[in-house]
């Protein structure tokens, strides 16, 4: 009897040791996957990030029971091109998403371009191992390329089963309370060119009227006639915003055109909660890319006036209620422990945007600049968070350098996916590094671009713990020394409104996170030797670089009425699905 206990206590030994630990068995699954990225979010407003006035509960715990990044940057410091990056796990510059004018992100949902066809997201790979994808929220990849239900850019055709959203972005348009937001400047000169030529024209037709000018009724038809295409040729586009361009789509139909804003929030949590009940059953990606905290600010009646911080602060404290519901669903489903849950946001917050007194947009804390700034860490450092209970520590604070295109292969590589062979993959799989099997982040060097222009570059060097950073360009702020670029609403990539540094302007952000003491020759001693080598980085990652199609271009943005996502027969679009439910 002795000697069978024996060999059974030998063989339970055994088998335990060749039994994997149970965080490895857990990868070895393919776990549920659920991202929420906010809009227009500044890592200074979010409490696990060092704000004490604005709560943020919901977040907080996924940091607490999770991983916190604290140098976690996008690829771009604004929506189309940082969230290109997201979805391909690539420099915008390499897929054509990122500007060469002063249109830096898609602008019209009857525009043609967009995240182009050829280009493989997370989604599309995780939909080909067996996940069902969902996008619930805003898109802003563009939609159609030649013909009004082509659909080539939009979410079904990039890898996601099912998409409730905005195929565009939220804007202050789309409030009919609010002043317009869109092109606000360019639609004022074009009212004003309006008002000179009909100026002219009456003019002309009292003097002929009265004798004082000699014309012929001809020249003053063609001129009424002038008069009228003009006006027709800009306010087909421009005076129907709101129809234009906020919408709501499921899949490829039109739901609301225009969107009815006071039930927005309500019908995404509603819908990006019925989409893990629907998929609790096998493995799902949920993508909700939140509304919030974009301009106009939408708030429902119960969290206005909840903040100190006006519309804003009561705007992301409904965002992070928001987070809160979409984690209790998942723990009342039981998917606690298999699913990975990630929060960020999708580039910095945008200082500029003020109504009057009213401070509309976020605060990025000690980093200077804000949104638009390709360079200064406010433009691209956002919050990063993960958990996955049982196999990410819980409460870790990682400070190493990580990128939003980190995402893309560290979710293919969970669902079991391979990465494109084909092309240059920039991110790198946040496994190792989240779980602590590694110390340092994979990336050496990261670029930061403002459209197409390289604006600085970051380098971090390992041995020594040092994370430099070299400015080539910088946006001239105004007022000087305001921090941002109130005269214009954006801060510009190139012209006037920038200033080039020969040698660049270098900071140590290991010692200056703020980016308020630059070094020089005198002051360091390895100047000369880390621009040197920062410098051969960027021919280095220049040479990987190849010519695309810009999506961005002024033909690409420009609105064509035939691309127009339309619910009736246009140009007559307008329905209500939502409300007839």
């Amino acid at each position: 009897a002795s000697f069978l206990l024996l060999c059974f206590r030998t063989s339970l030994i055994f088998c335990l040791l060749l039994r994997p630990p149970l965080t490895q068995l857990s990868i070895a699954t393919q776990p549920n996957i659920v991202l929420l990225m906010a809009d227009d979010l500044g890592i200074g407003d979010v409490g696990c990030y060092g704000n004490y006035t604005i709560r943020t509960p919901n977040i907080d715990r996924l940091a607490k029971e999770g991983v916190k990044l604290t140098h976690h940057v996008a690829a771009a410091p604004l929506c189309t091109p940082s969230r290109a990056a997201f979805l391909t796990g690539r420099y915008p510059l390499r897929s054509g998403m990122d500007a060469i004018n002063n249109y830096r992100v898609i602008f019209w949902n009857g525009g043609s371009g967009g995240l182009p066809p050829n280009e493989t997201t997370f989604a599309k790979i995780l939909q080909q191992q067996g996940y069902s994808t969902g996008l619930i929220g805003k898109w802003h990849q563009g939609v159609n390329c030649e013909s009004r239900n082509d659909h080539c850019h939009h979410p079904l055709n990039h890898g996601f089963d099912y998409f409730y959203g905005m195929p565009f972005t939220l804007i202050s348009d789309c409030q009919p309370t609010e002043a317009p937001e869109m092109d606000r400047a360019f639609r004022k000169k074009l009212w004003l060119y309006t008002q000179m030529i009909c100026l002219i024209t009456l003019t002309a037709a009292l003097g002929r009227l009265t004798g004082l000018i000699s014309v012929r009724w001809k020249m003053l038809t063609c001129l009424a006639g002038f008069s009228l295409l003009f006006f027709i040729s800009w306010f087909s586009s421009y005076g129907f915003v709101r129809y234009w361009n906020c919408i709501m789509m499921r899949n490829h139909e039109v739901t609301e055109q225009p969107m009815v804003t006071d039930r927005t929030t309500s019908l995404i949590l509603k819908e990006s909660i019925s989409f893990i009940e629907r998929n609790k059953n096998k493995p799902f990606l949920l993508f909700l890319s939140f509304l919030h905290s974009h301009t106009p600010l939408l708030t429902t009646e119960k969290f206005l006036g909840r903040s100190s911080h006006g519309l804003y602060g009561d705007n992301v404290e409904e965002m992070d209620w928001m987070v809160g519901q979409v984690l209790d669903v998942i723990d009342k489903e039981g998917l606690r422990n298999t699913t990975l849950v990630y929060f960020a946001s999708d580039h910095g917050g945008w200082l500029e945007r003020q109504e009057g007194k009213r401070q509309l947009g976020g605060w990025n804390g000690i980093y200077r600049g804000g949104k638009a700034m390709g360079g200064w860490e406010g433009g691209i450092r956002v919050p990063g968070i993960f958990r996955w209970p049982g196999v990410l520590p819980a409460g870790t604070v990682i400070n190493e350098p990580t990128s939003l295109m980190d995402i893309y292969p560290t979710v293919v590589h969970l669902a079991g996916g391979v990465l494109p062979q084909d092309r240059v993959i920039d991110g790198r799989d946040l496994m190792p590094l989240l779980r602590g099997t590694v110390e340092h982040s994979d990336h050496e060097f990261l670029f930061h671009y403002c459209g197409v222009h390289l604006h600085a570059v970051r380098w971090h060097q390992k041995d020594s713990g040092a994370i430099w950073k070299a400015h080539y360009v910088t946006p001239i702020f105004h007022p000087l020394g305001a921090g941002a670029c109130y005269d214009r609403g954006f801060c510009p990539c190139f012209g006037e409104g920038v200033s080039h540094h020969d040698p660049p302007l270098l900071f140590d952000l290991s010692r200056d996170p703020s980016e308020t003491k630059p070094l020089s020759a005198d002051t360091e001693p390895l100047f000369d030797t880390v621009i040197g080598k920062i410098g051969r980085a960027t021919e280095e990652h220049r040479r990987t670089l190849t010519p695309v199609p810009e999506q961005l271009s002024l033909y690409n943005v420009v609105w064509k009425p035939w691309l127009q996502p339309c619910c009736g027969t246009f140009p007559f679009c307008w329905c209500d699905k939502e409300g007839d439910n």
